[in-house]
């Protein structure tokens, strides 16, 4: 079939219409969406009627091996609401379908959500495309996501800072983003399973060529720099990729669905009136190197 895709911003996101992913499963029709990917880097989906094995099954369908390393995971145990471990809760519900309370360590540390972050960039490997499920509990207001688009973001930035930041790398770690907004209750256990990563400061489409910066808020410091020269740099990229020419606010409506390159992105959820639930559930797949489908054209 072919796709209609529609923009939704200046310099990326689009809403493709006229699909349901659940059924694709032919080369084609996959191949056109990883081109709308590359195109836009954030993709909008209405009306997805997802169940979780079939949220699962089309992120394996579309991009391979799911991954299984994430926040939530880490201080959740065997208290999880959602039985398969590729799928992340982005929910304020506990174990039994209830709000959270206030004080839970599983609430207190998601409030790191809503700094700038890119899924799972403190693994090795990375995260690639997160896709999320929005399962038809929704608050009134508020809880929306914004992206910012970062292959913009690095056209944007001075020819000499591109140069000083080309083969610049970052150590990445959800245990010091959480800790800068206060959380610091992992275990000892939990900080083992939990040792970061280093990556790039820019990373290159495999497919297109197209560049982009690859910070967000899990990077610690810069490699081989002093930290706090290096976090300052890491903050002005920040500060640079989220000016507002750069970001798409997207407003959350039940059953949206919605796929993002976290190659070409970053993004964070927005505050919310807690006493209302919201459900949302995301996979993301694992940044393996490109199989012969996905290679440069």
């Amino acid at each position: 079939m072919s796709l209609r895709v529609r923009p939704l911003h200046p310099l990326f996101a689009a809403e493709v219409e006229g699909i349901d992913l659940r059924r694709v499963d032919d080369g084609p029709t996959l191949a056109q969406l990883r081109d709308a990917m590359d195109a836009y880097a954030v993709c909008v989906v209405r009306e997805q009627q997802f169940e979780d094995d079939e949220q699962m099954a089309f992120a394996r369908r579309f991009d391979g091996e799911l991954n299984t390393k994430t926040g939530r995971g880490a201080v959740e145990g065997d208290r999880r609401r959602l039985a398969a471990r590729e799928m992340t809760d982005i929910s304020n519900l506990d174990e039994y379908g209830k709000l959270l309370a206030g004080t839970d360590r599983r609430r207190v540390q998601a409030l790191a959500n809503r700094l700038w972050h890119t899924d799972a960039s403190f693994a090795s490997p990375p995260g690639r495309y997160s896709m999320l499920s929005a399962r038809g509990a929704l608050p009134p207001s508020g809880g929306e996501t914004e992206y910012a688009d970062m292959r913009a973001a690095y056209d944007a930035l001075p020819e000499e800072l591109k140069a000083e930041i080309a083969d610049l790398r970052a150590h990445h770690s959800i245990v010091y983003s959480r800790m800068t907004i206060g959380f610091d209750e992992f275990t000892p256990e939990q900080r083992a399973r939990l040792p970061g990563a280093e990556q790039p400061l820019v990373r290159t489409n495999p497919r297109t060529g197209r560049k982009a910066l690859y910070v967000a808020s899990h990077a610690s410091h810069i490699v081989g720099w002093p930290v706090p020269e290096g976090r300052i740099l890491l903050k002005e990229l920040v500060a640079l990729a989220t000016l507002p020419q750069f970001v798409y606010r997207h407003a959350w409506r039940p059953r949206d669905f919605v796929i993002w390159d976290n190659l070409a992105t970053m993004h964070r959820g927005l505050a919310f009136d807690e006493r209302y639930p919201r459900d949302l559930r995301r996979v993301t797949t694992v940044d393996r190197e490109p199989s012969p489908l996905l290679q440069p054209r």
